[in-house]
C-alpha cells in the first residue's frame, strides 16, 4: 500500500503562542511543517531550529510562493490576518488562523467570505473547547446525566494584569489593546459556552478597567441567555489573582446546574458531579498538564488534520465562529448602552 503524502504546512509567526502550535504539529504524523516565517528572520530561524523545521523566511509572501503547501497556520496579530488569509486563499491553500480573527466584526466577516468564495478550507484556532474537561462535560451533558442544563457560572481570576508593567513578559502588547478582556479572552469562553449550551439569544455585560496602565477593560461580568433556556455568567478579571500556582491551566472554576443536579470543575481540572439528594462523586477522565491547558492545542490541530484528510467539516469553521464574534460585539454594545442586546 502506498503511504499518503503528508499535509505540508507553513507556520506564519514566531511569537509567544507559536511554540505551542509548532510543538503540537510535531506530534501529528500526517503533517509536516516545512517552513516558518516571521518578520524577524532571527526569530524565524530560532523557531525552525527548535522544532526541526527545515526552512525559514522573513517574508511570508515569499514563503507561501516558495513552499509547496496544503495549508498555512496563521499565528500573527489580528490586524495582519485579512491580508495573509486572502493571499493564501487566492492560491488555493487551506487556512487555520489564530483568534481574534480581526480588530472588528466587518473585517472578520470579509476573511471568512474570502475563504468561502475561493473554495478553501478555513478553520479558526479556537482551542478552548478542546480542553479535555470541556470534552468530558459535553459527553456527560449529551448522556443526560444532569438533565437539561439550566445555568453555568465560571469564575476567572488570572492575576497577570496588576502592577506598573502588566502582562509582561508574555504579552506586553495587551497594554495597548483598546479592547482587551472580552476581545482577547472572553471570546474563548463565549465559544465554549456555545459548545456546551447551544446558541445565544441575548447578551448583557458590564466591563471595567482596574489597572489604569492599560487602555482596554480587564474585568467584566458577562451574562448570556441561550435559546434553549439556559443562562451563563462569566465573572472575570485579569487584575486579581486566583489561589493557585497555575491560573492558566483551567483559567478558573466552573459550576453547571442541571435539572438533576450539578457539576463542578476546579483549578486543578478535577470534575465532580452531585445529583440531587445524592453524595457528590469524582468524574474520572484522561487529561494532562502538557503543552497548553490540557494539551488542547494538539487536540484542535489533530481535528484540523483529520477533517482536511477526511473532508469532514471543522467544528470552528469561519461561519460558525462569526456567531461567537457577534456575541463579543453584542457584549461591548451592551456595556456601552447598559442594556440587554438581543442576537438575531
Amino acid at each position: 500500500m502506498t503511504e499518503r503524502p503528508k499535509l505540508r504546512g507553513l507556520g506564519i509567526g514566531a511569537g509567544y503562542f507559536a511554540p505551542y502550535q509548532y510543538e503540537a504539529w510535531s506530534r501529528i504524523p500526517e503533517v509536516e511543517i516545512t517552513a516558518v516565517s516571521n518578520r524577524s528572520e532571527t526569530k524565524a530561524q530560532e523557531m525552525a531550529a527548535a522544532f526541526g523545521i527545515p526552512r525559514f523566511y522573513s517574508d511570508w509572501k515569499r514563503a507561501i510562493d516558495s513552499e509547496r503547501l496544503d495549508f498555512v497556520d496563521v499565528i500573527t496579530p489580528p490586524e495582519t490576518h485579512e491580508e495573509i488569509c486572502a493571499y493564501a486563499a487566492e492560491r488555493n491553500i487551506d487556512i487555520i488562523c489564530q483568534k481574534p480573527l480581526a480588530p472588528d466584526f466587518e473585517t472578520s466577516a470579509r476573511i471568512v467570505e474570502n475563504a468561502r468564495a475561493a473554495g478553501v478550507r478555513f478553520m479558526v484556532h479556537e482551542n478552548w473547547r478542546w480542553q479535555p474537561w470541556y470534552r468530558k462535560i459535553k459527553e456527560i451533558s449529551d448522556e443526560g446525566t444532569l438533565g437539561p442544563l439550566t445555568h453555568l457560572h465560571f469564575l476567572t481570576r488570572l492575576g497577570d494584569g496588576w502592577g506598573d508593567t502588566p502582562y509582561s513578559p508574555r504579552q506586553p502588547f495587551f497594554r495597548d489593546y483598546p479592547r482587551l478582556l472580552l476581545y482577547e479572552t472572553g471570546v474563548h469562553f463565549i465559544d465554549t459556552f456555545r459548545f456546551l449550551l447551544g446558541e445565544i439569544g441575548s447578551v448583557y455585560a458590564q466591563i471595567n478597567r482596574r489597572n489604569l496602565q492599560i487602555h482596554g477593560e480587564d474585568a467584566c461580568l458577562l451574562l448570556l441567555n441561550f435559546r434553549q433556556g439556559a443562562t451563563a455568567l462569566w465573572d472575570a478579571s485579569r487584575y486579581n489573582e486566583a489561589d493557585t500556582e497555575s491560573p492558566r491551566f483551567t483559567f478558573g472554576e466552573l459550576r453547571i446546574d442541571g435539572a438533576n443536579g450539578h457539576l463542578t470543575l476546579d483549578v486543578e481540572s478535577n470534575l465532580r458531579i452531585k445529583l440531587l439528594g445524592k453524595p457528590s462523586q469524582d468524574v474520572p477522565y484522561e487529561r494532562s498538564n502538557k503543552n497548553f491547558a490540557g494539551d488542547c492545542v494538539y487536540f484542535l490541530q489533530r481535528h484540523f488534520a483529520d477533517c482536511v484528510l477526511s473532508g469532514r467539516e471543522f467544528e470552528s469553521n469561519g461561519e460558525d465562529y462569526l456567531k461567537t464574534i457577534r456575541a463579543v460585539e453584542a457584549a461591548y454594545d451592551s456595556a456601552k448602552t447598559m442594556k440587554i442586546v438581543t442576537l438575531g
